[in-house]
């Protein structure tokens, strides 16, 4: 029995180690999923799901049907008279949508239409280019199509977006309940004016008068996400200051002619919102303690009841959006470091999740999933930092693993339980590395004076909360601290670039990609200038500037290249036009001609992300590659 019992033990190691682990080809087979809301009759919920396709090198879309208590899902051969269609007017006569519009003269033929063949692009201001386009004079108009397919531009002959560029869509613009009026996002500067402020209000086009009026001309920062409630007020997301697009973002309602700020008393920040079907609360979405949850908060109107701010869920999770309400249950998706989105529901009086999709479940079941840590490290100001720590499969204690700084982006980006399809930390963690995210200076979820302190000061705490990140790991007797590396992009790209001149021989490789190397450069040709503005503090010739002579000099990782003497893998798109090309090549040319051993990536056609599924697996693999050579 003895032996029996040796031998079953034996299999079922076997068994455990013979599981699959998540490798770059499976990670780009995994489906993507979309929600697009309830259905009419109130019994479903209708969503897409994208899966890549590596042959075609692009992304096929099936849509689906699931009923809202659970059960099996229905491929959909059209959905759009199933869910009911916001951009139609109450009375159904009148239909929104968007489309560019040719407004400015930018193009060589536009001012000599005889040379019809030129391929010249000529300006007079800022906001040449953004994001990965550059500006040929054409701008997006909100259209009113009636049922004669009679158009109307309610922006005609303005130079101005709505929705904004590059990633607004038609949740920039809504009916008014009575269908009379139409309120849009706008940022109605152009030129120089446009790339220097992050000032969009909130515009109400009239029907009848064909009179346009602005709604939020007392505030100077974003004003963005229109929605009425069930009783027809006025809401929207609110930034206060011009320029700093990371401010705190808050939840305002127009009640009787009064604006009433429902988070402003509360120390965190709203991703986004939806009403209660009853009015009575906003549930809302936002990062906390290195997650993103469901709060509410409860809508008094003009009484002297108390506005409170209410978490409802808590776990090791993200929820990402709210699809809406049914019952008691609120329904969302949610994803973790081991599992891209599924939907689910949340009973808010029993307090308990049911999943109800299962797009990759099948897969994940197969997988030997890595182990996910939170761990509190003392930073070097006295403050408790949170970390994630992401275990390989089949972790041993016993044994020594390579270990991996992940360094986030934005810099304001929050490192939660997201799942990424290019900074996995299940691939890398599944590919026998160690992966410590650090929930640095600059990351909201822990309070607002946490998320400001990156402004101004990017090689400063936010650097010394890396290195003690790192430095705290390296004490267990499982990390090599012979092979430690550190990767990252935009601002993460930055913070390789900066470490790798100040980390003392700690690292033993690096990987950046579309990385800031050169602040003044970057001044200089990224197109958003609010942001390096307000992060920078300036402009780099702005000699009495104390912040910004510190973001230029003493921040700037160009001027600490003398210490580079770390292999460095460089990575970049050429149509990024937030992180510049230059940046990427600067860092090559430099650690190149000083002999160090680097390599460098360029993706001809994609932006500040890797979006081709082929050249998302090309990145993958260069990405292990150099990790296997390096480290």
């Amino acid at each position: 029995m003895k032996k029996i019992a040796l031998i079953l033990i034996s299999m079922s190691g076997l068994s455990a180690m013979s599981q699959e682990i998540m490798t770059p080809e499976l990670l780009w087979k995994l489906g993507r999923i979309s929600p697009l809301g309830i259905s009419n009759d109130n019994k479903n919920i209708i969503y897409k799901v994208s899966t890549p396709s590596i042959d075609e090198n692009k992304s096929n879309s099936k849509y689906y049907s699931i009923p809202i208590n659970g059960g099996k899902a229905s491929e959909l051969k059209e959905y759009i008279s199933l869910i009911s269609d916001k951009n139609k007017s109450s009375d159904g006569k009148w239909t929104l949508s968007h489309k560019e519009v040719k407004i400015n003269n930018t193009l060589g033929k536009d001012y000599y239409p005889t040379l019809d063949k030129s391929d010249v692009l000529i300006y007079d201001g800022l906001d040449y280019r953004h994001w990965d386009t550059y500006n040929n004079g054409n701008h997006n108009h909100v259209i009113i199509t009636d049922d004669k397919n009679k158009e109307i531009d309610i922006m005609k002959n303005e130079p101005f977006d709505s929705p904004q560029k590059p990633f607004g869509g038609d949740e920039d613009y809504i009916w008014s309940p009575d269908g009379l009026k139409v309120i849009y996002v706008s940022k109605k500067k152009e030129k120089t004016a446009y790339a220097i402020s992050t000032n969009t209000d909130l515009y109400e086009y009239n029907l009848k008068s064909g009179i346009t009026k602005n709604l939020t001309k007392n505030n100077s920062g974003y004003d963005v996400a229109p929605q009425f409630s069930p009783n027809s007020d006025l809401s929207w997301l609110q930034m206060k200051r011009d320029g700093y697009e990371a401010d705190k973002n808050d939840i305002i309602v127009r009640h009787k002619g009064t604006d009433i700020n429902l988070t402003s008393n509360w120390d965190g920040t709203v991703d986004s919102f939806t009403w209660s079907n009853d009015g009575r609360k906003v549930y809302f979405l936002a990062p906390i303690n290195g997650t993103k949850q469901l709060f509410e908060v409860n809508f008094p109107g003009l009484t002297k009841i108390a506005i409170r701010v209410k978490q409802i869920t808590e776990g090791q999770f993200d929820i990402n959006q709210i699809i809406g309400f049914h019952e008691e249950k609120v329904l969302v998706t949610r994803s973790d470091m081991n599992h891209a989105n599924e939907i689910f529901s949340y009973n808010l009086n029993k307090k308990d999740w049911k999943q109800l999709t299962n797009i990759n479940t099948e897969i994940y079941n197969n997988l030997s999933l890595p182990k996910i840590e939170k761990r509190i490290v003392k930073t070097t100001d006295g403050k408790d930092m949170l970390v994630w720590v992401i275990l390989p499969p089949n972790f041993d204690a016993k044994k020594k693993y390579p270990t991996l700084l992940y360094c986030q982006g934005g810099p304001q980006g929050a490192l939660s339980q997201f799942y990424s399809f290019r900074w996995n930390f299940q691939v890398m963690a599944s590919q026998g590395y160690i992966v410590v995210a650090p929930n640095r200076r600059g990351m909201p979820g822990h309070g607002v004076s946490w998320n400001e302190e990156i402004s101004k000061d990017w090689g400063g705490q936010a650097m010394d909360d890396y290195l003690s990140a790192i430095d705290d790991i390296s004490q267990e007797n499982y990390v090599d601290k012979t092979r430690l590396g550190a990767v990252g992009a935009s601002y993460g790209g930055y913070s390789v670039f900066y470490l790798a001149g100040i980390h003392k021989n700690r690292f033993k490789t690096f990987i950046a990609h579309a990385g800031i190397f050169n602040t003044q450069s970057m001044y200089g040709t990224t197109e958003e200038v609010f942001f390096t503005n307000w992060d920078m503090g300036g402009a780099y010739w702005e000699k009495n500037n104390s912040l910004a002579q510190k973001a230029y000099n003493e921040f700037n990782p160009i001027n600490l290249v003398n210490n580079w003497n770390t292999p460095i893998f460089i990575i970049q798109g050429a149509k990024d036009y937030r992180v510049p090309v230059g940046q990427s090549q600067e860092a090559f040319q430099a650690a190149q001609l000083k002999g160090i051993k680097s390599r460098f990536m360029l993706f001809p056609e994609e932006n500040h992300w890797i979006l081709k599924p082929q050249n998302g697996l090309v990145w993958q693999h260069e990405f292990f590659k150099w990790l296997k050579e390096t480290l």
